[in-house]
């Protein structure tokens, strides 16, 4: 009997050593198990702050570029050989309509014998510009003319708006700088050039300046043609919308 006990108590004590090792075997399991879980979660939601903030760093810089698309862009048009006692009128028209400030570079002889249109330029805030007398071009043999006709314009405009000329456009693009001290006169220039005076096809000359615009840009034409009064329409209204900023020379040049 008594060997039977002690058979029955080891026995006893080999199940209860066995089931303890398990016990302990799926607790250390358990217990990877639950650092491997929380290692995979943790990287999960590493990677999920990392794509959101990668996301948020994607969505600023779309958000920077959108601001940027939609900042204006700063263009200014001017028109040379005018004023036209029609086509002018029409062209101030629509400018005062969209309410954009452009730079006239008129001819003496057309600035007087229709001071009135040169007092409206004034009036709506237009700048206007010296284009020669009559749209000479300066060569090394009529430095003297060119230099008399610039001095003579000044004269007609500034009675007209009791102003001082300062800017500029010599015909065809000739220039002597030793005239900007000599006149105290800063002479204007161009970038985009749809060839306004060649064509009477106002569509083509709005492609042509849509195509070419870009900041800081300015643009030629002439304000004695009915075509180009009505690209120079048009093409405000159509660069107005992509976010350009209709502005004078002064603007482009010294700002």
């Amino acid at each position: 009997m008594k060997g039977f006990k002690r058979r029955d108590f080891v026995i006893f004590l080999l199940e209860t050593v066995a089931a303890l090792s398990l016990f302990f075997s799926y607790k250390n399991a358990l217990t990877e198990k639950v650092d491997t879980w929380s290692e995979v979660v943790d990287i999960r939601v590493s990677e999920k702050e990392k794509g959101t903030k990668d996301s948020r760093g994607v969505d600023s810089e779309r958000k920077e570029q959108q601001e940027e698309e939609l900042q204006e862009k700063k263009i200014a048009i001017t028109f040379d050989d005018g004023p036209h006692p029609v086509y002018t009128e029409k062209l101030l028209d629509g400018l005062k309509e969209r309410n954009v400030k452009a730079t006239f570079f008129v001819l003496g002889e057309k600035a007087k014998a229709h001071p009135e249109i040169i007092e409206r330029m004034k009036e709506e805030g237009h700048i206007i510009g010296n284009h020669t007398y009559t749209h000479i071009q300066l060569r090394s043999s009529n430095r003297q003319q060119f230099r008399d006709e610039l001095v003579l314009t000044n004269e007609v405009i500034k009675e007209i708006t009791g102003q001082e000329v300062q800017y500029v456009r010599p015909p065809y693009g000739t220039w002597d700088k030793k005239l900007e001290e000599e006149l105290n006169m800063f002479p204007v220039l161009w970038n985009i050039d749809p060839n306004d005076w060649c064509t009477g096809n106002a569509d083509k000359v709005t492609r042509r300046i849509v195509d070419k615009a870009k900041e800081n840009g300015i643009i030629l034409l002439h304000d004695c043609y009915q075509s180009s009064v009505d690209a120079a329409l048009s093409s405000i209204d159509i660069l107005t919308e992509k976010g350009y900023q209709f502005v004078t020379v002064e603007e482009i040049l010294f700002e």
